[in-house]
């Protein structure tokens, strides 16, 4: 009988991906039923949750798989990349308005911001300081930009930095404006799932001049486990037409102006 062909870890992981979406399609799944959609062992379907568990992307009780509410599955990097990608676009277009020749901009992880880093290959004399791979990585072949990736922790399901390293490294940094979104805005409070990233947002905002937030209308009317200040430390909100008007209309009475962009399309 042939040797059993151990799968590649990348094909372990799409596999693993795409049952986090089956188990947050459904909420709460069985595992046994699970393992009969992929085809799979139930034993390699424990594992496979084992370690989606371990990441916090879903909670495994008793013969069950339960995904977390659908705010804590927007903190995976693979699930937020290509949502609302025009309204992001469109946004990044007039956060780039703000950015002048010989800054320094610090940018967060949020995939908000991954259009931005193409819009910056034509900048003069930029140095970046980011937290985020995934932005360092759509940075790199953009001339002119100097890249800073501030290392620390490693969370390959965020594509991103964290931890201590991260937040000293930024205490020695004084930039010009830092661009970065949330996962949450309910009535100007910001929020994210995660203490480490609420942290790291937090010393951004404390490193920097101008502070715009970048936020799609999906982000709004939403709360997360932990808060990291409210809207009235961004001088601006830069949004898209769909945000809803009590929010926008909470943030212009924390005295913050909301710039309103049309996403293409519409």
């Amino acid at each position: 009988m042939p040797a059993k062909v151990r799968s590649s870890q990348a094909t372990v992981e799409q596999r693993r991906q795409d049952v986090l979406r089956h188990v947050a399609e459904h909420e709460e799944i069985r595992i046994d039923d699970l393992a009969a959609h992929f085809g799979v062992s139930l034993m390699t379907m424990r594992r496979d949750l084992d370690d989606l568990a371990a990441r916090h992307l879903l909670r495994k009780e008793r013969g069950r798989a339960v995904a977390f509410p659908a705010l804590t599955m927007e903190t995976a990097t693979r699930f937020r990349a290509s949502e609302n990608l025009a309204a992001k676009e469109a946004v990044c277009a007039a956060a780039a308005r703000w950015i002048r020749p010989g800054d320094t901009p610090v940018m967060d992880d949020s995939t908000t911001l991954y259009p931005l880093a193409g819009l910056l290959a034509g900048s003069e004399q930029l140095s970046v300081v980011t937290n985020s791979v995934g932005i360092a990585r759509r940075l790199g072949p953009a001339a002119g930009v100097e890249i800073t990736l501030l290392g620390g922790r490693c969370r390959s399901e965020f594509n991103s930095c964290t931890g201590p390293e991260v937040i000293r490294a930024l205490s020695r940094i004084r930039a010009e404006l830092s661009l970065m979104s949330a996962t949450a805005v309910l009535e100007g409070r910001l929020f994210h799932p995660l203490r480490e990233y609420a942290e790291v947002k937090e010393a951004m905002i404390a490193c920097s001049g101008r502070s715009p937030l970048l936020a799609d209308h999906t982000k709004f009317g939403k709360t997360a486990t932990y808060a990291f200040g409210d809207i009235g430390s961004y001088e601006a909100v830069i949004t898209d037409t769909g945000a809803p008007e009590h929010e926008t209309d909470a943030i212009r009475g924390h005295g913050v102006r909301v710039e309103t962009v049309v996403p293409a399309g519409q």
